[in-house]
C-alpha cells in the first residue's frame, strides 16, 4: 500500500510500505477514506522536531473497517469511523478519567503499541488502530461524502478547540478573544459559539481566515499584534479585556498576547503546542487573578457530544478545509500549509 513518510526538513514522501494486518486481539484495520495534515506536523516538516531516520507520519483519519481482532467487541467490518489522534485503551484510570491522551497503554500515530509494534501513521491507505474499541468512534451509518470533511475535523482540530474553550471555562454569555487563526483557532470560534459566547473576537490577519471565522460565528476581528493587539483587545471589552481568551498558537508571543488580553479574574485556555518557548508568567498571573488551564485534547472524551451535533447538522466544522488533493500530492499540501496559502488540507487516499 501507499503511505506518507518523513524523511527529513521538508522532504515528505508518498512510499510503498507493507500492507497492515492484525497484530494484537484488540486491533482493527481500517481503510482511510479520508485524512489530513496537520499544523504540528510541520514542526518535523521545518525540523523544529529531529527526524532522525524516515517514519510514518500524520495522525487524523476517517474510514471504514475491513478486519477486527477477536477480542474487538464494538466494532464491526463496513463501519464508519472517526479516529481521535491519540490511541488509547478506554479502560485505565486516566481514560476513566476523561484524559485519553495520558492513557496508560495508549500510543501515538507513527509510535509504537504495548508490544513494540510500529503504530501505522494516518496519511496512508490503510492503518492499524491498536485498541479498537477504546480508540475509534463509529457513526450510526457511512456518511454521505459530502459530510466526511466535517467528521474528519473531529479527529483533532474541531476538538481541540473545544477544548480550548471548555478549558477557559466559555460558556452562555461569555466574551471571547482567540488568539490564532489556523484551523485549531477557526474552530475554537466555533467552539465559543457554540457553547454560547456572547461576543466571539479572533485575531487575524489573514482576509480568507476572517471570512470563516466570521461564517463560525466570529462577531470582530483584532488585526494588530502586540501593545496595539492588546488595547484594540481592551478597548473592544470596556477596556479590560473579555472572560475568556483562547490560545490556539504554542509559541511565547501568542501565550503572552494571550495573558494580556484576557481581563483580570479571567481565564486562558490553551491548546497551541508549546515548541516555541512559551512560559508561564507566575507573578503575572497571580497579581491579575488570571486563571490558564489546558494542554492536549483529550479527542476520545469529547467525540461521542460533538459528534451528534454534526451529524443533526448544528455543527459544520469541515469547511476548514481549504485545500482537498491525492494522497500522492501530500507534499505539496504540506507546501501549502508551511507557506500559509492554505489552511487545512484533506487528503484523500
Amino acid at each position: 500500500m501507499r503511505a506518507t513518510l518523513i524523511h527529513g526538513p521538508r522532504d515528505i514522501r508518498v512510499e510503498d510500505v507493507p500492507d497492515p494486518s492484525i497484530l494484537r486481539p484488540t486491533d482493527a484495520l481500517v481503510q482511510v477514506v479520508a485524512a489530513c495534515v496537520c499544523g504540528s506536523d510541520l514542526w518535523p516538516y521545518r525540523g523544529v522536531r529531529e527526524t532522525p531516520e524516515p517514519k510514518r507520519i500524520g495522525h487524523e483519519l476517517v474510514g471504514l473497517v475491513t478486519e477486527v481482532g477477536p477480542e474487538v467487541r464494538t466494532l464491526r467490518p463496513g463501519q464508519f469511523v472517526i479516529a481521535p489522534f491519540v490511541v488509547s485503551d478506554g479502560t485505565c484510570a486516566n481514560c476513566r478519567n476523561g484524559i485519553t491522551t495520558s492513557c496508560l497503554h495508549g500510543s501515538a500515530w507513527g509510535g509504537t503499541d504495548p508490544d513494540g509494534n510500529l503504530v501505522d501513521g494516518a496519511q496512508g491507505e490503510m492503518v492499524r488502530v491498536p485498541w479498537a474499541d477504546g480508540t475509534l468512534v463509529a457513526t450510526p451509518e457511512v456518511p454521505d461524502d459530502a459530510m466526511v470533511p466535517s467528521l474528519l475535523a473531529l479527529s483533532d482540530v474541531m476538538s481541540t478547540g473545544h477544548h480550548a474553550a471548555v478549558s477557559a471555562g466559555v460558556r452562555a454569555g461569555s466574551t471571547v478573544v482567540v488568539v490564532g487563526d489556523g484551523a485549531v483557532g477557526l474552530s475554537a470560534v466555533l467552539a465559543a459559539r457554540r457553547l454560547g459566547a456572547e461576543q466571539v473576537v479572533i485575531m487575524s490577519r489573514h482576509a480568507s481566515r476572517q471570512a470563516i471565522a466570521t461564517d463560525f460565528g466570529a462577531t470582530g476581528i483584532v488585526a494588530e499584534r502586540g501593545e496595539e493587539g492588546v488595547a484594540a483587545v481592551h478597548e473592544l471589552f470596556g477596556g479590560i479585556g473579555p472572560d475568556c481568551v483562547l490560545e490556539c498558537v504554542g509559541t511565547e508571543q501568542s501565550m503572552q498576547q494571550a495573558l494580556a488580553s484576557v481581563r483580570p479574574g479571567g481565564r486562558v485556555g490553551y491548546v497551541g503546542v508549546p515548541l516555541g518557548g512559551a512560559e508561564l508568567p507566575i507573578r503575572q498571573l497571580f497579581s491579575s487573578n488570571v486563571s490558564v488551564g489546558g494542554g492536549v485534547a483529550p479527542v476520545r472524551a469529547y467525540l461521542d457530544e460533538l459528534l451528534v451535533d454534526v451529524l443533526d447538522g448544528t455543527l459544520d466544522p469541515g469547511r476548514v478545509f481549504d485545500r482537498q488533493m491525492p494522497l500522492e500530492d501530500v507534499a505539496e499540501g504540506y507546501r501549502a500549509m508551511d507557506e500559509r496559502t492554505a489552511v487545512k488540507v484533506l487528503l484523500r487516499p
